[in-house]
């Protein structure tokens, strides 16, 4: 086991919403948990695994198996529930959008062991050596972390994965902006698009990028701030007893 601090879902979802405004993506997006490429797909976990842990439940999967069952039981039935997850959603691509699954033949070819120990693994549950089970893995294109990693820490590197994602987007983005606003004319619509984030923006035309950078995320977080705060007082007069709305 490494150092580091305890997996939690739900506290790396919390930063994943967090900066999903910078980047302009949608949760329901981000955080899908079916469907190729979802959450489920990425993580291999069931989907209901992935909603109790996005809950901060525990797996139902581990729920199930009970406060008793050994440790070493567990691990090894998970290896190979994992295996058969990969070659259940890890589809060989035909011609005209057709799949299908990978036969043992080729699973074995490309992960260095037989088709015939394959079956035999899949009919008794027995457990890959690290080997086999490290070639079964990059046979799919995963890491041997996909086939051994206890649920919540399964489903949070992959959440980990998107947080990085997102925050080298939200970089790439905030660059851009440092670089429009700096490059924008006294003409220019983003002007009037950006407001007061970018009049101040303009300001620092001759700022060097890595300190802008900063001022201008924290003009944006206050502009933003701003807007949330004037709509709520525009609901908030709409609301008042006598308030002549529109029909």
């Amino acid at each position: 086991m490494s150092d580091r601090s305890a997996p939690d879902p739900v506290s790396t979802v919390r930063r994943i919403v967090a900066i999903l405004d910078r980047v302009g993506r949608d949760r329901e997006e981000v955080l899908r948990v079916e469907g190729e490429s979802g959450l489920s797909y990425a993580s291999g976990l069931p989907a209901q695994d992935v909603e109790a842990l996005l809950r901060g439940d525990r797996a139902l999967s581990d729920t199930a198996v009970g406060l008793g069952a050994d440790p070493v039981e567990v691990r090894r039935r998970r290896v190979v529930e994992r295996i058969l997850f990969l070659r259940a959603t890890r589809l060989l691509r035909l011609p005209y959008g057709q799949c299908r699954i990978y036969s043992l033949a080729e699973i074995a070819a490309g992960a260095g062991t037989s088709a015939q120990w394959l079956d035999k693994m899949i009919k008794t549950g027995r457990v890959p050596n690290l080997d086999h089970a490290d070639g079964i893995a990059r046979f799919f294109g995963e890491r041997i972390d996909f086939l051994v990693d206890p649920p919540a820490e399964a489903l949070d590197r992959v959440l980990q994965r998107i947080h990085v994602g997102l925050l080298e987007q939200a970089v790439e983005r905030q660059d851009a902006d440092v670089h429009r606003f700096k490059n924008a004319g006294p003409a220019d619509d983003v002007m009037s698009e950006l407001g007061v984030v970018g009049n101040a923006a303009r300001c620092l035309a001759d700022v060097p990028d890595e300190t802008a950078k900063p001022i201008v995320a924290l003009i944006e977080s206050i502009a933003r701030r701003a807007r949330e705060d004037r709509a709520r007082e525009i609901r908030d007069a709409l609301d008042a007893p006598g308030a002549t709305k529109a029909e």
